[in-house]
């Protein structure tokens, strides 16, 4: 359990997210996540260099990400502070927090920033020499489609993983499709308003398509209109299963940034210092193999039991759920209205950029918390390799 990490109020950014080969597909992620936050702190009169350390969260190779953490820190305008590079799949961002809120905690930091970056689209090909070969030929693979594919442990592409929770769990195609319509709607209702929700803590990215063209970003790509009738007409993606290409995520690119510091800090950085947004605690699980979308649910009970709370006393709960099964199961296993998390939008909906979708989400849910009158947020999603993560945040005046 945390008690000295804090989170400025609007002391953290997201993209949109770009739909697969969309308008961020040539970036190099590093460079356009850092220069992208060098453009919000500069919006705020925010000077990069308080920053003391730099978490890189990023999980899809970039041309000389060797460097990863130090060069990005340069690249935002803080060229003399270190940082640590991070990478662990769908959890990356509440990892990147936690790392911080731990340093915070020790005194080993102050303020540290943690920025989560990646780019699906275009991702490397990975090759590697084999000198027993016949003929000298290489080892190589697709690193993002032939890792989606298949887990080298547990052997089943990760959409197999979620067939294999809703079949032992009983769950009905029906109620797939019920649950994806739902939070569709949730996403929709974020835009309401001239995008009242998003505009909160959204933030354009500018991209240089040519010498003398720059495109201005400043909305979600790749949404899909959804209909509960077109839900029903897809086929599922494998046979008798329970997701269709409606009910599963879509990989896309962004970044996120989320400072994190102590209390004094936060409160001077704030937009608001009556606004308290306390790191809590956080859980980490590994569900049976094979079983992805089940490790959510040990890592949230985890992370609640840290924080001292039960999921009763939790306002507001956002989820990564690349597969409608993991909330479903989620809200089964902890008496939840399966309906009722996930407002604003979700990972379903606007897609899976890696390392930033879980900061987005956690950045939404301290949105809406806040909306709410403050109170226990929590975060919690899977990751590959049947591994889960949990954040609890606890927003207060």
């Amino acid at each position: 359990m945390f008690t000295k990490a804090y989170i400025p109020f609007r002391g953290y950014y997201s993209t949109p997210f770009s739909r697969w080969q969309g308008s961020y597909a040539n970036q190099n992620s590093i460079v356009l996540g850092a220069e992208t936050s060098k453009r919000w702190l500069a919006g705020k009169n925010w000077d990069p260099k308080m920053f003391d350390y730099l978490f890189l969260g990023i999980t899809i190779g970039q041309p000389k990400w060797f460097y990863g953490s130090p060069w990005a820190a340069a690249l935002m305008g803080a060229p003399d502070i270190p940082g640590m590079t991070i990478s662990q799949a769908c959890t990356t961002s509440a990892t990147c927090v936690c790392q911080a809120a731990i340093g915070v905690e020790t005194g080993l930091y102050e303020n540290p920033f943690c920025l989560m970056t990646d780019r699906c689209s275009n991702g490397p090909h990975t090759i590697w020499p084999n000198p027993t070969g016949p003929g000298g030929e290489v080892v190589f693979e697709n690193w993002l489609m032939d890792n989606f594919g298949s887990d080298p442990w547990a052997k089943f592409s990760m959409i197999q993983t979620a067939e294999n929770v809703a079949k032992e769990a009983g769950l009905t195609r029906e109620q797939a499709d019920e649950v994806t319509f739902r939070r569709y709607e949730q996403y929709m209702a974020a835009l309401d308003g001239d995008r009242e929700f998003q505009k909160r803590y959204m933030f354009p990215v500018e991209v240089s398509v040519s010498k003398k063209k720059t495109i201005v970003v400043d909305a979600d790509e790749g949404i899909m209109p959804t209909t509960r009738e077109g839900l029903a007409g897809l086929k599922p993606v494998l046979p008798e299963g329970v997701h269709t290409f409606g009910s599963q995520t879509h990989p896309a690119d962004g970044n996120c940034g989320i400072v994190v510091s102590s209390k004094e800090k936060a409160a001077e950085l704030s937009a608001d210092p009556s606004v308290e947004i306390r790191v809590v605690s956080y859980g980490f699980s590994r569900a049976k193999k094979g079983f992805m979308a089940m490790a959510v649910v040990p890592a949230a009970k985890m992370a609640l039991e840290r924080a001292g709370i039960g999921i009763g006393d939790v306002k507001t709960v956002k989820t990564h759920n690349p597969f409608v099964a993991n909330d479903l199961y989620m809200a089964a296993q902890l008496g939840m209205d399966v309906m009722g998390f996930n407002n604003y939008g979700c990972s379903l909906i606007f897609g899976h950029p890696q390392a930033p979708t879980a900061g987005r989400l956690i950045i939404e849910g301290i949105e809406e918390t806040v909306k709410l009158g403050g109170g226990y947020f929590l975060w919690a999603g899977c990751a590959a390799g049947d591994t889960g993560a949990a954040l609890v945040i606890k927003v207060g005046k």
